[in-house]
């Protein structure tokens, strides 16, 4: 069997976003709002137990005693937070203060080079995609990925599999002919609920990630250390023809 597409996760694949892009924007928001919170490195990453970022702020209004007591004006405070967030995060962005993770640019190239097709695939919002990538990859970055699919096209958040079944019909793909890099457990969740076979790269707030049923698992795309199973030699970092020898060898590849 071909591999025949390759699908990314955004947040904490392609980039840093949450340690470096979101909870920064976060805290901006609070300061904007007139709001005396903030949430330290470590606060937000329990919070990344939440799927959302609009559903992170009522969960912690709710528990922590923060905000107003009634339902309905915390959703209405979250929400016009999520908004400022929204606008401090591209504006980071913008400020080039979001790298993509080593290793992405250049298995984005392999795969623009084999004309093996990409994919976004994720649950944030398509403004915060947007600001990151054209940011990174220049106007016109759409062009690059034979798919797309945000929280527009697929509002379930992981580890439900919706946005990587979208993926999958848009790229007529069957789930065993492509493969997703993956960096935290409701993204390594949702790949297996749809039957894709997963990469994990991991990240920051993701450091102990597992995928049993994975290709395979690391620390980054930029390097072949640490990596399991481990890398080919005479490689310095994870290329596209390393991911096709794990697909090879793989269960999936005999689907």
């Amino acid at each position: 069997m071909t591999l025949k597409a390759l699908l990314w996760d955004v947040d904490g694949t392609l980039a840093e976003t949450e340690r470096d892009g979101h909870l920064p924007a976060f805290n901006r928001s609070f300061e904007a709002l007139g709001l005396p919170w903030h949430w330290s490195e470590s606060r937000y990453g329990e919070l990344l137990t939440v799927a959302g970022g609009r559903e992170r702020l009522l969960h912690d209004m709710q528990h922590s005693g923060l905000g107003p007591a009634d339902p309905a004006e915390r959703e209405v405070l979250a929400e016009r937070l999520h908004h400022a967030k929204n606008r401090f995060y591209a504006e980071l962005v913008a400020g080039g203060g979001l790298p993509l993770r080593p290793g992405v640019r250049e298995l984005l190239a392999d795969c623009a080079e084999q004309n093996l097709p990409i994919g976004i695939v994720t649950t944030t919002s398509r403004p915060n995609v947007d600001a990151l990538l054209e940011t990174q990859l220049g106007p016109g970055w759409e062009s690059k990925f034979a798919a797309i699919v945000t929280a527009r096209e697929a509002p379930v958040k992981k580890p439900d599999p919706q946005a990587y079944l979208i993926a999958l019909q848009a790229l007529d793909v069957r789930p065993h002919e492509a493969v997703a890099i993956e960096d935290s457990a409701p993204g390594v969740a949702a790949t297996e609920a749809a039957g894709i076979p997963v990469i994990v790269t991991r990240s920051h707030y993701f450091p102990a990630t597992q995928a049993p049923q994975g290709l395979a698992v690391g620390e980054s795309l930029g390097s072949t250390d640490g990596w399991f199973p481990a890398a080919g030699p005479g490689r310095s970092r994870i290329d596209l023809e390393q991911i096709r020898r794990w697909y090879v060898g793989s269960r999936w590849a005999r689907l």
